[in-house]
């Protein structure tokens, strides 16, 4: 690892390091994730390499630096989180903008609820993903306070 921490080296080249920021449990579902889609790659390159981007892009491996973010590289890690989350867990579950938040913003993740509702709503719009709210689907830029994400009629397991 180099000193700053951005960084691991393996035999002389250069890997970006996991956002160290990601809470611990959050992390494990990206990597379960990621290693999931690794494996799939021989068997299906095609459905795998867009998991394998977006588990990449979600723990801070790929996309803007996680020491230096940017809005847009925020909202790039956030839609890639939720898929992320969604895809690793139950076809049938649900996961709250937060959970994106809290691998996108770590500690500082309240400051980005608000940018996860509206790349969820994007996502809603595409309809990868539905917005529910006690557990009827929502506009998420209209409900007033806590909703829920789950997989929607466009879902697919390579879902960009």
């Amino acid at each position: 690892m180099t000193e700053d921490g951005r960084y691991l080296i393996v035999s002389g080249r250069r890997w970006r390091a996991t956002d160290p920021g990601i809470p611990a449990a959050l992390r494990q579902e990206l990597v379960d994730e990621l290693m999931d889609a690794r494996r799939l790659v021989r068997r299906d390159p095609e459905t795998a390499r867009p998991r394998v981007q977006d588990a990449k892009v979600a723990l801070g491996e790929r996309g803007d630096p996680w020491w230096e973010p940017t809005t847009g590289g925020q909202r790039v890690r956030l839609a890639a989180a939720i898929r992320v989350l969604l895809r690793h867990r139950r076809p049938d579950a649900t996961i709250c903008p937060s959970d994106a938040a809290r691998v996108v913003g770590g500690e500082s993740w309240r400051d980005l609820v608000d940018a996860a509702r509206e790349v969820a709503a994007e996502l809603a719009q595409q309809g990868d993903i539905v917005v529910r709210q006690h557990g009827a689907d929502v506009d998420v830029a209209t409900a007033a306070g806590p909703v829920r994400l789950a997989r929607g009629p466009g879902w697919g397991d390579a879902a960009p």
